[in-house]
């Protein structure tokens, strides 16, 4: 993907580093920088005039850039311009001007003297963001396959609700229910306590923690921390001690997801329960944030608590997450109508159903690849597959296997 960034910098010492920089940065396309604001209101107006295809993704204004002050541009840029991911460059990174910045619409941060791996990180991130929302507001499926893969987070409203399962699933079913030659990857970020290890039996020397302090992570890097696994779906595992889960930094989490995503088709992430820095990089930057709930009053409340959360940091909005009901039972109260209405958060059409007895044995064997593809659970799961575009939907693949189509 060319991220095209529009400098807007006033100051000519920090506008030719800035433009120095920015010619290093892989796949980027930099446009003639602007010296004020005036001038990147106009320019944006202009470009935008035909198409917001032709915006750039990304704009990095100076906080010195004038006459109108940065966060002031920021926020303008931000309300006039929703498809632009805007990157503020401060000699002042602090914490208070990061969260005035947010505030204002920023998608990112960067100091100054200026680090290409921070620029790096800050751009690839505002430049996916500004992609999401095209693809939203072109009302168009993100692609499961192909250059720069899918990205799908599955979050747990609250620990226990069966996040860790729905994400084995969805990998699995993507694989098998895809084309032949489409690379999967499960990639857990619940750094603290990750079981995806465990669902596949897999003891593996390498962990997410071994990549957190790798400045350029090659696809030989990336192959030599992922265990390839039977089932054709490979595993990127949480660190064995939850500990080392700390090195994962957002500015690692960036690096790492850019690599994972460039290397596969689709990237499943099991982002756990609990936020951390590199589930948050990861739900804001996904093609598609699912939220896993049981319907149950306390796990709703968990589920209206995350979606606030995710709205006040600017993660993502509770509308564009899609909410996934486990274990509905016949005697649940609350439906999944409720919840969409409590939470304003889009429910999926399929719900899994309550059947632990069906989920045991493979379980506690790490065989979760053998759930009866019978079963009422892993049938739902692989139904909501195909449902967010990942798999063929059941009819389709039994047709396949027998032949007729």
């Amino acid at each position: 993907m060319t991220t095209r960034i529009l400098p807007a910098v006033g100051d000519p010492d920090t506008a030719r580093a800035l433009a120095a920089l920015i010619g290093q940065l892989p796949d980027a396309a930099p446009l003639r920088a602007v010296p004020d604001s005036g001038s990147l209101l106009d320019t944006l107006a202009a470009l935008s005039h035909a198409s917001v295809a032709d915006l750039p993704e990304v704009v990095l204004v100076h906080e010195a850039i004038g006459p109108l002050p940065a966060l002031e541009v920021v926020r303008e840029v931000a309300l006039r311009f929703p498809a632009v991911g805007v990157v503020l460059v401060t000699a002042d990174p602090t914490a208070g001007l990061y969260a005035a910045a947010m505030e204002s619409g920023a998608r990112g941060l960067v100091g100054v003297p200026l680090s290409y791996d921070e620029l790096q990180a800050r751009v690839a991130a505002a430049g996916q963001w500004a992609q999401g929302v095209r693809r939203h507001l072109g009302g168009e499926e993100p692609a499961p396959t192909g250059a720069g893969g899918r990205v799908v987070t599955v979050s747990g409203a609250k620990g226990g609700v069966g996040a860790t399962l729905l994400a084995t699933q969805l990998a699995l079913a993507a694989r098998r229910g895809g084309p032949a030659d489409r690379t999967v990857l499960l990639l857990d970020l619940d750094l603290l306590c990750g079981d995806v290890g465990s669902y596949f039996d897999v003891q593996f020397r390498r962990s997410v923690a071994d990549l957190a302090g790798i400045s350029d992570i090659t696809p030989q890097v990336l192959a030599e921390a992922v265990y390839p696994h039977e089932t054709g779906v490979s595993l990127l595992i949480a660190p064995a001690e939850g500990e080392r889960g700390e090195e994962v930094t957002d500015p690692a989490a960036r690096q790492l997801l850019t690599a994972v995503r460039s290397r596969y088709d689709l990237v499943v992430v099991d982002c756990g329960s609990q936020m951390n820095p590199a589930t948050a990089v990861a739900v804001e930057t996904a093609d598609t944030a699912l939220l896993v709930t049981t319907p149950d009053v306390i796990s709703v409340r968990a589920v209206n608590r995350m979606v606030r959360m995710w709205d006040r940091l600017q993660i993502r909005k509770a509308e564009n997450t899609l909410t996934v009901v486990n274990r509905l039972g016949r005697t649940s109260h609350i439906q999944p109508q409720l919840i969409s209405r409590i939470t304003g958060t889009r429910v999926a059409r399929e719900v899994v159903p309550a059947n632990f007895r069906e989920l045991q044995e493979a379980q506690d064997a790490g065989r979760i690849q053998d759930l009866d593809h019978r079963g009422p659970v892993r049938r739902a799961m692989w139904d909501l597959a195909a449902e967010i575009g990942l798999a063929e939907a059941a009819e389709a693949r039994s047709n396949r296997r027998r032949g007729k189509g």
